[in-house]
């Protein structure tokens, strides 16, 4: 690592982050509504969204800083193991093509806002609702902290803030600035603040990979060195290799699969899908959103680079920045640098605004005060998008760095235990709602004790996301695992608790609000009273 202060690269960086702030702040004028006192107009744009701006606000929201941070660091660290990012991102479109054309369209029926709006109109149950709400705040909660330490990370290889030994305050003052700004514009601007970034944000990252994929590799000699630098790593560390081991291969399909089920369970996937005008540009995006997948390979492949560029961090999620930093011109390494801290500002706002929303839908809304007016909603949403961020960043500067991927991975085993209730509640009312929440408390607490239980070098509990799979003696992913038990329970408690004839929850949506589109509105029929529990 270089010593002091990386003047021109923090120029650079510094340049993109006032650029990026300007944009944020005027977001608040783009497509500005007559009532913007809502949360359809501050945490979903206005439902306006169109194809490309979707695509932007949706790549903006998956693809992240720890996308450019994390997944290379993985591969530097553990080889081609790190690579299950990449079979996820493939396994997701198809799937989410089948269910979140059909969300959108009941959500845009009902008006609902969070995916808890829909598990509630569907089952009649503000239960079942409030378990997906604080399950997807709580799941969203690291995954903003992991955004804010890809900007440390950067901050950290440029040199501002001092060394370890600096005092804390000085040391983080850059972190707590763009935190400062960040909470700012989201308040301010709300959905179309990212929204808007993203384009800036997106086009930064693919020059920055298409650069790095043909000039880094020139100067280490092509791509044969490399990759016979990386297995004569793990091979002399006797990883065997740069494949996973047949012993690992559990691991590497289950947490991919796993993975791939629970990214649209996230409370910012579905916000942005929400901000869409309409079903057809759910659909279209599902289908070009794999160009990201491409992308995403491509920059797996640094930290391959990086151990062929000789790269030594003692933290693996400066890697990447250290690469870029040794191998770039200053200027250059400063784009890279704003193309991750960029990264990060997008999908943090994204995220600390859906899981606001979740706090004022389905927690202040539906238990505190049921007669708040959409302006109260709106305002409460905005501060609850600054406490979100709070306790992000508290959670940034007070805890060991290397685990924030490993809380984040927690986060993804809790968010899957939300796929019953909403896919299996988009697709049929047979689950009986108490079965629902009886197998999401299963899920949960066994994916809980489960991640509890796993040590690593640094940390003695939650220190992975992998433990031999009950039945099986294979090492695989926890929360695939929980995610069987959660199912079976639901099943099985449907067919108990349908025996006893418990009572199931009014159903307020109807069989045509699952295909509607945008100027479908106001075409619906009213169904007679008994059907409205039927199955579709």
């Amino acid at each position: 690592m270089k010593d002091g202060v990386n003047g021109v690269a923090l120029g650079v960086f510094v340049f993109f982050f006032l650029a990026v702030t300007v944009m944020g702040f005027l977001a608040a004028r783009w497509r500005k509504a007559e009532n913007e006192h809502s949360l359809d107009e501050w945490g979903l744009g206005g439902r306006s969204f169109g194809t490309w701006v979707t695509w932007f606000l949706l790549g903006g929201d998956l693809y992240t800083a720890y996308t450019f941070v994390a997944v290379p660091a993985a591969i530097y660290a553990a080889g081609a193991a790190g690579f299950f990012a990449v079979p996820y991102t493939i396994l997701v479109y198809p799937l989410i093509f089948t269910f979140l054309p059909r969300l959108w369209s009941v959500s845009h029926r009902h008006g609902y806002v969070t995916t808890s709006d829909f598990v509630r109109g569907r089952f009649g149950s503000k239960g079942l609702s409030l378990a997906v709400a604080v399950t997807g705040i709580l799941a969203t909660m690291p995954y903003i902290a992991l955004q804010l330490v890809g900007i440390q990370a950067v901050l950290d290889v440029m040199g501002v803030g001092g060394g370890e030994n600096t005092n804390w305050f000085v040391k983080d003052l850059p972190l707590l600035i763009a935190f400062g700004v960040l909470a700012a514009y989201t308040y301010s601007s709300g959905l179309r603040a990212p929204a808007l970034i993203a384009f800036v944000k997106d086009g930064l990252i693919y020059l920055v990979i298409a650069v790095a994929i043909i000039y880094i590799p020139i100067k280490l000699g092509g791509f044969d060195h490399i990759f016979a630098a990386a297995d004569k790593k793990f091979t002399t560390a006797g990883a065997g290799g740069l494949v996973p081991a047949p012993a690992g291969q559990w691991t590497y399909a289950t947490l991919a699969l796993g993975s791939a089920l629970a990214l649209f369970m996230y409370p910012h996937s579905i916000t942005a899908t929400l901000s869409s005008k309409s079903r057809d540009v759910i659909r279209r995006n599902t289908t070009i959103l794999p160009l990201y997948s491409l992308m995403l390979g491509l920059l797996a492949l640094l930290g391959f680079m990086a151990i062929a560029a000789g790269v030594k961090v003692a933290n693996g999620q400066l890697a990447i920045p250290q690469l870029f930093e040794d191998m770039f011109p200053s200027w250059f390494a400063g784009v890279a640098f704003a193309a991750i801290g960029i990264g990060a500002l997008v999908p943090a706002a994204i995220m600390s605004i859906a899981a606001a929303n979740l706090f004022t839908r389905n927690i202040y809304k539906d238990f505190i005060k049921p007669d708040a007016t959409p302006k109260q909603e709106a305002q409460v949403s905005k501060l609850v998008s600054l406490l979100v961020k709070v306790g992000a960043l508290a959670f940034v500067l007070t805890m060991d760095k290397t685990v924030a991927i490993n809380f984040q991975l927690l986060g993804g085993i809790w968010i899957l235990q939300t796929f019953p209730a909403l896919v299996g509640g988009l697709f049929t009312r047979w689950f009986h709602r108490w079965a629902l929440l009886a197998g999401w408390a299963v899920g949960m607490v066994y994916g809980t004790l489960a991640a509890y239980g796993v040590a690593s070098p640094t940390q003695a509990h939650f220190g992975g996301s992998a433990k031999e799979i009950p039945g099986i003696g294979e090492i695989g992913y926890i929360g695939l695992t929980a995610f069987v038990l959660n199912v079976v329970v639901t099943v099985v408690g449907t067919f108990v608790l349908k025996a006893l004839k418990a009572p199931e929850g009014v159903d307020e949506t109807r069989p045509g609000d699952y295909t509607a589109d945008a100027g479908d509105a106001g075409v619906e029929v009213e169904l007679p009273p008994a059907t409205a529990g039927s199955a579709h």
